[in-house]
Order: structure tokens, then sequence, then C-alpha cells
């Protein structure tokens, strides 16, 4: 080998030394960086004329692509059982639980109990007011649960629009990032740090939305959703949705008041589960507006009609006559079967025993049809009410089952099933969070371990002490020959 042949082969180990000294050095200084992917120098054997030497064939960028989109999949699950379980714990915490005196059936139990307490002395107007107060409670839960309800699936509603908004801007960002990458590979320029930033954008989708990509031409990718809408395949698919502000028990999608969803102009299923976008955060709001709350909403109606239905029939309050309001009404009005929606939200205490009006409490023994007070010791219309509470009755409505059951069960009922959802809600999300810890566990085993990084950092640092005494004692030579 010549001298000249031995200099060149030591500058492109120093090229080569210093390059990956740079590489090693970012992948420690990104240890904790989100996105980075760990880079290594690719290199091999140079050819320059007779001489050898090191060639930079450039920095690759290591990932583990299989690992990467199954934890971007549990990203989007966990996202989908923890707002399900917020959901059905704000839903517990507003309807309460069993043993709770201010829950709904703590209320309907607290007015079964007054009502016995009224018969006991139907003449004391103190027992006849707190058998009315207490009336006005059990209405004032129905009245809280169904808003608290309604609130929830609005702010679904407002937190969908939100979220589709930000999808678009960040398949908007994907498609800026795929033409860039595109860019820089055609004029040979590295892209490890464009697809950084594009693994941080997707990982942000797949919060949003489950997702699958696919490799495209010049380091591009495409974008679909598991339940296969495509949300980007060259060009950023535009998602759109209107959010109705304030929802009510009676709007939904599917009787058009409020809005689904549309990819580049075609409508989508919304449903969790063949919805184009079920099973990330944007999936779960649909579930909790179109059906978690829904579902609450017609179980709350249901409990009311039950209520009202006891106390509007004639046979209970031989005062009333045909289409005559009872004890509970639908907004001061007898119940009609056909408009039993949101029910709940408007239920009140019949005015003419209603302690915050011009209500007389004395109607609750003597009937509310009743013109003038009767005996004031005859306890047979409050006994007849507090049979209306305890009797079997079969829940025409609702997911109650078959099953006769007392009003005061019936209440307990609808809490217990708030319960177990809210139960299995957090057994899917304890679930779903330790799959996704998991998951980035074995991510993190294709990052950056500094240890290594520091050990492979030694190892150039020799390297390039060698090829520099190398070029040392070519020089020496050199000196050597010119003094001859």
């Amino acid at each position: 080998m010549s001298i000249s042949s031995a200099l060149t082969n030591a500058m492109s180990g120093l090229t080569a030394s210093a390059r990956s000294a740079e590489v090693l050095s970012s992948n420690i200084a990104n240890a904790s960086t989100e996105g980075y992917g760990r880079r290594t120098l690719s290199v091999s054997a140079g050819q320059y004329g007779y001489s050898g030497g090191v060639s930079l064939n450039g920095v690759t960028r290591h990932v583990n692509p299989v690992t990467i989109a199954e934890r971007r999949l549990a990203d989007a699950g966990q996202q989908m059982t923890s707002n399900t379980s917020a959901f059905y714990t704000r839903l517990e915490r507003l309807v309460g639980t069993p043993d709770q005196a201010d829950s709904l059936s703590g209320l309907l139990a607290d007015f079964e109990s007054t009502l016995a307490t009224a018969t006991g002395a139907p003449d004391s107007d103190v027992r006849l007011a707190n058998a009315s107060l207490s009336a006005e409670r059990v209405v004032e839960g129905f009245n809280e649960a169904s808003a608290g309800i309604q609130k929830m699936r609005s702010e679904a509603d407002d937190q969908i629009g939100g979220m589709i908004k930000d999808l678009n801007q960040l398949l908007e960002q994907t498609e800026d990032l795929n033409r860039k990458i595109s860019l820089a590979i055609n004029q040979g320029y590295e892209t490890a740090a464009l697809e950084d930033a594009r693994h941080v954008v997707l990982d942000k989708i797949g919060e949003l939305v489950p997702i699958r990509t696919a490799e495209r031409d010049r380091g591009a990718v495409a974008l679909y959703t598991t339940n296969g809408a495509v949300l980007l395949d060259g060009k950023a698919a535009e998602i759109e949705f209107s959010a109705a502000g304030t929802v009510m028990p009676h709007m939904t999608a599917g009787n058009g008041m409020l809005s689904g969803i549309t990819i580049n102009g075609y409508t989508m299923r919304i449903d969790s589960q063949k919805g184009a976008l079920a099973g990330g955060a944007i999936g779960a709001q649909f579930a909790i507006r179109d059906e978690y709350a829904v579902q609450a909403q017609t179980d709350l109606d249901a409990a009311a009609r039950n209520l009202v239905e006891r106390f509007q029939d004639p046979t209970m309050d031989p005062t009333l006559g045909a289409g005559d309001a009872g004890l509970f009404t639908d907004a001061g009005l007898a119940f009609n079967v056909a408009d039993e929606t949101g029910l709940a939200g408007r239920l009140e205490l019949n005015n003419l025993v209603d302690l915050d009006g011009a209500g007389e409490t004395w109607r609750l023994r003597d009937g509310l049809g009743a013109a003038t007070p009767g005996d004031s010791g005859d306890a047979s219309q409050l006994n007849r009410m507090l049979d209306a509470m305890r009797e079997q009755v079969v829940p025409v409505s609702g997911g109650y089952g078959g099953k006769a059951v007392a009003m005061t069960e019936l209440g307990g009922k609808f809490l217990s099933s708030v319960s177990g959802a809210r139960v299995q809600a957090e057994l899917d999300e304890t679930f779903a969070s330790a799959q996704l810890v998991t998951l980035e566990e074995l991510e993190l085993l294709d990052g950056v371990d500094t240890d290594q990084e520091l050990q492979r950092l030694m190892l150039v640092e020799q390297a390039y002490a060698a090829n520099a005494r190398l070029i040392q004692a070519a020089d020496e030579m050199m000196e050597s020959l010119l003094r001859l």
C-alpha cells in the first residue's frame, strides 16, 4: 500500500468516525424524545482507485413497524375504554348508588317511608307535608339525572366536533410530511428527522381513531381505519361533522337531529361496532352520545313512566277522571304513552299538592280530585298510594326485563345497571391499559439504550484515534523521505 493510499484510507476512516460520533451523540441526546427512532450509520468498504477506505451509505432509522402498529391500536383501545369508564363513573355519581340516601332509589324509598308514616296519622299536616316534600325530591332526582345525561351527550357532541377538526389537521400534516419525505429521497437527503415528525403525528391520529398504515412509493404512507375507511392515500380525506350545541333527549343521529360524519362527501356509519371511526377517542364520544347515554335515558324514562302510571290509575285514586293527571305528571299534564322519551326531565309533582305553589296537602289523604277535605282520620287513600308504590308491576319499557317489581326495587335495578356498567368499563380500561403498557415496553426495546450507545461511542473514539495515528505515521514517513 502506498503512503497516499494509506492517507486516503485514514481520512475516510476519520470522516466515518466523526459521522458515527455525531449519530451516536444524537441518539443519546434524544433518548427520551417522543417519536425519535434510533439511528445507525450505514457504511461499506470504499473503493478509491486502487485504495480502499470507508464509504458512507447514509443514516438508517431503526423501528419495529409491527410493534408500533399494535401499540397504536392499543392507544386507540385505551382511549375508547377510558372515555367509556369516565362516562359511567360520572353517571353513577349522578344517580347515586343503592346505599346512598340521596340516590334515586334512596329518594323513592324515602317517599314510600313518608307515605307509610302518614297512614299512621292521616290528620297530621306535618306528615302530609313531609310526603309532599319527599315526592318533590323524587321528581328533582329524576329531573337532575335526565339533565345530567343530556349534558354529557352535549359535551360528547362538542368534543366530537373538536376531535374531527384535530383529525383533519393531523391528516393534512401527514400528507405534507409524506411529500417532504418523498422530495428528500429524490434529492438524496436523509429523512430520519421527517420520519420522526410523522411518527409523532401518526401517534396522535392513532389515539383519535384506530389506524393501519400501508407503505407507498418514496417513503410515503397511506392510512386506513380498522373498519376500512380511507383517511389518507396520496391526499388526505376531508371529514365533516356539525356539532349540535345543546342535545335534547329526543335528538338522535337516526332521526337526523344530530350529525353523523361524511368522508369526502360520503355518509359513513358512526356506531360503536362498524362505525368508520369506531374504536378510539372519537368512537368513544359517538358511543356516549348515541348509545350509552341514550340507553341510560331510556331506562330512566321507563322508570319515570312506571312511577307516573302507578299514580295516574283511577283505581288508585277514585277522585281522578279519565285523562286526569295523577300525583306525578308529565309537565303538569297526564302522561301520554306515545311521548315517553324525555319524560324523566319533564316529570313534575301535581300542582294540587305541590307546596311550592298553591298545593294543598290534604289532597294526599282525600284524593287529588276531591272538592273539599274529607274525614281527617281516613287513611284509605294514603294506603292506596302506599300500595301503588309496593305493587309488583312489570316495566313495559326500558331494559328491565319481564320481572314484576315494586317501584323502589325498580329504582334499585336502574342504579345497579349503571354500577354494573361502570365496573365492566373499569375492567375493560384496566385490560386496555395493561396491554398498552406491554406494547410500549416492547417498543422501547427498539429504542435508544444509552449504555450501549456510550459503549459504541468509545469504540468510535478508538477508531478515530487509530486513523489519526495512521495519518501521523504517514506524515512521519513523508518527512523522512523528504530529508533523504
